[in-house]
């Protein structure tokens, strides 16, 4: 099944390929016809450009390096990253949500570089996403690069898909993957402890 980024993919292909206009354009400029919207009208003439460079922009994210990887003699220590935040997209409503991330570990002989737990973070709220995969893909690529099994990750999201439509309430959802030793509630505690992010 052909994914929806797969899809932009191809099209921006098309685009460097020769095409002069984007496709998402024309399909900006329906939108604005369907909701009543004169796509010609002062203000919204540039509308349809502007929204094709930013869904090409977000789906096209380049995190940079995610993979430094350093000794360390603190094998078995509590590393904890907190404070991550980043944008995404509900793949339900095509909405955003804005989500900050913790990130917790105990490291396997290699640390990984602290920037690197954000530019993770950011690949994967690049895309068309759920709150509860994208805490687990982050997860996954701790898991993957650190060698460490003991990883957890906590994901507190607000989401425009409940505070716009349906309900129309905002609410902070929280997700949390616990992983190896940290399923252990003495290090969960010790992990909440140290990264309590009062803003949420």
């Amino acid at each position: 099944m052909t994914s929806s980024v797969e899809v932009l993919t191809e099209d921006l292909d098309l685009l460097e390929a020769g095409e002069e206009t984007d496709p998402l354009e024309s399909i900006a400029r329906q939108l604005l016809v369907e909701i009543g919207e004169d796509p010609d009208r002062e203000g919204l003439k540039e509308t349809p450009a502007r929204y094709a460079r930013w869904w090409r922009e977000f789906t096209r994210y380049e995190p940079g390096s995610v993979d430094t990887l350093f000794e360390t003699t603190a094998s078995g220590n509590l590393v904890a990253v907190s404070g991550i935040s980043v944008w995404s997209l509900c793949e339900h409503h095509l909405l955003p949500f804005s989500c900050r991330v913790t990130i917790g570990y105990l490291p396997n002989e290699k640390m990984l570089g602290l920037s690197k737990f954000a530019r993770i973070a950011h690949q994967h709220a690049h895309k068309l996403q759920s709150q509860e995969q994208l805490s687990q893909q982050i997860a996954d690529d701790v898991e993957r690069l650190t060698g460490s099994c003991d990883v957890a990750v906590i994901g507190r999201g607000e989401h425009l898909c409940m505070a716009m439509r349906g309900i129309r309430t905002p609410a902070t959802m929280t997700t949390a993957v616990w992983r190896g030793a940290l399923k252990d509630p003495a290090l969960r505690g010790e992990l909440i402890a140290l990264t309590n992010d009062t803003r949420h």
